[in-house]
């Protein structure tokens, strides 16, 4: 056994998931479900390399995992219009578009990639949280988007959020931001009695959704 070799196996055994060094871990002041050990995400964590290297995006796509949000799940780890993982990132949004500044998060396709790119001002959000919003952002996979559209996609992330929180009550973390927008769109979908009412006259009144159309590619009027 040569000197390299010997010191690579230490590595592994004193630390037992040596890949668990390429990645971001999560934030120490962000609160997990009690099983999200370390150990628990540094085992998930290679599933989701191709997506992101920070372990709290890792963590939130595992939570979405028997959800409604399975199908967006899916969509970014590459089975979506491109064949490719969807990467995602914190990134400051007005980098892109002045305009998108306040927004919580983007989608994005460049060179025949998608992207998701969520305010950074959510860095510090629960992972259940960030769910909710992957879910609804994942399902936009082209150039075209609609009133339609986003009616389903403000849906699908109340939705989700309200499954999340059934299973992690602990994501409620009413100090985040996010969390505020999701408890919104969950009382709205529960005003709807769990149709899309509400949530549709929201998204229809958005003076930021005021020049799309009212349809786009697999999203009909309903």
């Amino acid at each position: 056994m040569n000197k390299f070799f010997s010191i690579i196996m230490v590595m592994i055994l004193a630390s037992g998931h040596v890949l668990a060094k390429n990645f971001e871990p999560v934030p120490s002041n962000v609160k997990l479900p009690a099983k999200y050990t370390q150990e628990y995400i540094d085992s998930i964590s290679p599933e989701y390399s191709k997506v992101s290297n920070e372990q709290l995006f890792h963590v939130a796509l595992d939570m979405m995992k028997d959800t409604s949000g399975e199908f967006s799940r899916k969509a970014i780890l590459g089975y979506n219009i491109t064949q490719y993982p969807i990467k995602i990132e914190f990134r400051n949004l007005s980098e892109i578009n002045e305009s998108y500044a306040s927004f919580d998060a983007v989608g994005w396709k460049k060179r025949g990639k998608l992207y998701i790119y969520i305010n950074p001002k959510h860095e510090y959000a629960p992972p259940g949280a960030l769910a909710a919003l992957l879910s609804h952002e994942a399902l936009h996979q082209d150039e075209y988007n609609s009133l339609s559209e986003e009616t389903y996609a403000w849906t699908m992330e109340a939705v989700v959020w309200s499954e999340i929180l059934k299973r992690y009550p602990e994501s409620n973390n009413l100090e985040s931001s996010l969390v505020t927008r999701e408890n919104i769109l969950k009382q709205l979908l529960e005003k709807g009695n769990f149709t899309n009412k509400y949530i549709k006259k929201t998204v229809y009144a958005n003076q930021g959704y005021k020049d799309l159309p009212l349809t786009s590619p697999g999203f009909e009027a309903k």
